[in-house]
């Protein structure tokens, strides 16, 4: 019952907002367009708004989870008309505060103590309210400051019941070929992910700490501390931060601020944290970012962040640089390699109109040109060859909008390209060198000769599927009881060859570290292993077989 009063309030508003002409508009719901004329509020006067804008104010009415959910929609700018995507953007968590009375209760049952004795004061008065969370500020009995995060009571359960509705809008909206395009259900599954992440505040905890560790001595970012003993899964506390927001720019100027060097810096934060560290800041607008003492960034605010898999480090990384580079070509072949686009597309087709939409933006001086928009363009063109969509890559491509905007806000004369190409070059020298490929492989080298051995009869069994499914033919069973006679009889020498190649390999790694006792050591065993597996006879096999070895 609830559910459906729930579900009668959110069509007021959005009849309020005049959304019915919106949803009424769909291709999938346009037959039922005629009933707006036998409402009555159809006959009222209207504010002169736009459709993002009214989008925007319905959600803010809506509440803390709609609230939440325009935010993450935003960050699906391959869904959304530039108009709607521009406008949730926009969306702030601007909520109304709950009882200071009702914090510190939760405080308390999650703690186990009186406030009054955890603390040697609270602050009643909110310094933040949000969609999820709550802020106050205190102090510990030791006399440090901190701030004390708590999750809205009540929360869960609303954002479970708004949840189900909006998976059963989904599941409407993709019964239409139209629908299905959009994916709703998959959009709402990911908004489910990262809000109930967001609702625990241990994960947010972990995420603070691990962010700081990364940072730990740098010059760039500064993350406030964990008070671990504090921490519970609705209760989150950490050392109070002062320092300047960073949109207040009047207050920055006052205090002489390098804007050039703070909007670079911002840029190479961005960048040490998708690729050196793999993990970045996911939400890092305006509201969540300070300028501290000697120009220093300070973020909070770390419920949503980003991971990477080393294969999408290494696409993107080669993507940004034929970006910058502007060969194209390169872009469209990385794309096919890394899985984003399907096997088959035609590269060259892909590779023109990568072309007819880049190279209008290229014309415009380099510091005039969004990299983040060029980013987006590429993806609503990429949907013609049924690109696929990667979500870690539109978190990352909204994080480097949000780093990009703010840089621009801070120092409209902001080359991104200028900034980020000398770190990517020397990332590529660096990370993705032949030394680095080689540190690689000798870490991963115990376990590559543990699991070597085993290729042998793995090939073999492989063999036997083969001749019972696929290769029925006399012929073919000939060959491949041969091919598997003859494994077996070689298996072991097989295996002196493996471990041949691995004392080479090694030989090679340490070679390159200039250790060369243990370098002509490890080549001396390779060759003996080499030797020995010389004596493998081929008689047995025919030309096909030796072909197929």
């Amino acid at each position: 019952m609830s559910s459906f009063f729930r579900f009668v309030g959110i069509l007021r508003t959005l009849i309020r907002y005049r959304l019915d002409h919106l949803i009424l508009s769909t291709s999938f719901l346009k037959s039922l367009k005629p009933l707006i004329y036998l409402t009555p509020w159809h006959y009222f006067p209207s504010k002169k708004l736009t459709r993002g804008e009214r989008i925007r104010l319905a959600l803010e009415e809506l509440g803390p989870i709609f609230i939440k959910f325009g935010q993450t929609l935003s960050t699906r700018r391959d869904l959304l008309p530039d108009d709607i995507g521009m406008e949730l953007a926009k969306l702030q968590d601007k909520c109304p505060p709950f009882p200071a009375a009702e914090s510190k209760l939760i405080i308390e049952k999650a703690l186990g103590d009186k406030t009054s004795n955890l603390f040697s004061s609270f602050d009643d008065t909110p310094l933040a309210s949000a969609s999820i969370a709550q802020v106050h500020t205190a102090v510990t009995q030791g006399g440090e400051e901190i701030i004390i995060k708590v999750v809205r009571p009540g929360i869960e359960k609303q954002i479970k019941r708004d949840i189900r509705l909006l998976y059963t809008l989904a599941g409407l909206a993709e019964k239409h070929q139209d629908g299905k395009r959009l994916r709703p259900k998959e959009v709402v599954e990911e908004f489910e992910g990262i809000i109930f992440n967001e609702l625990n505040m241990m994960v947010e905890a972990a995420n603070a700490s691990l962010l700081g560790k990364n940072f730990r001595n740098s010059e760039l970012l500064y993350v406030p501390k964990v008070h671990w003993d504090l921490c519970r899964s609705n209760v989150l506390v950490t050392e109070r931060i002062y320092g300047t927001p960073v949109n207040d720019i009047e207050a920055l100027k006052k205090k002489n601020v390098d804007f050039k060097s703070l909007a670079e810096d911002g840029v190479i934060i961005f960048f040490t944290q998708v690729f050196d560290h793999n993990f970045f800041h996911a939400d890092m607008h305006p509201g969540n970012i300070f300028v501290g003492e000697n120009n220093q960034y300070t973020g909070v605010d770390f419920g949503i962040m980003g991971t990477l898999t080393e294969a999408d480090q290494y696409y993107l990384a080669q993507n940004f640089m034929a970006f910058f580079n502007q060969d194209y070509k390169r872009v469209s072949q990385v794309h096919l390699e890394s899985g984003w686009i399907p096997e088959g597309t035609n590269v060259m087709e892909f590779e023109n109109a990568i072309r007819s939409v880049c190279e209008p933006i290229f014309e415009k001086p380099l510091s005039e040109i969004s990299f983040g928009q060029v980013l987006l363009s590429l993806l609503k063109e990429a949907k013609r060859f049924d690109m696929e969509v990667q979500p870690q890559l539109l978190l990352l491509y909204k994080t480097l909008l949000n780093i990009e905007g703010l840089g621009r806000s801070l120092y409209p004369e902001l080359d991104l390209w200028a900034t980020a190409k000398p770190y990517l070059e020397k990332l590529a020298k660096e990370k993705y060198s032949f030394k680095n490929t080689l540190n690689k492989m000798s870490d991963q080298l115990p376990q590559i000769v543990s699991e070597l051995p085993e290729i042998p009869m793995l090939l073999i069994n492989a063999l036997k599927q083969i001749e019972s499914g696929a290769l029925k033919t006399e012929s073919s069973k000939k060959q491949t009881e041969a091919i598997v006679s003859q494994l077996r009889e070689n298996a072991s020498k097989q295996r002196l060859s493996i471990f041949a190649v691995a004392f080479l390999l090694m030989s090679g790694f340490l070679a390159s570290q200039l250790v060369w006792v243990m370098a002509i050591s490890s080549l001396v065993i390779s060759i003996i292993f080499w030797l020995k597996s010389r004596s493998v006879s081929y008689t047995h096999l025919t030309l096909p077989t030796i072909l197929l070895v």
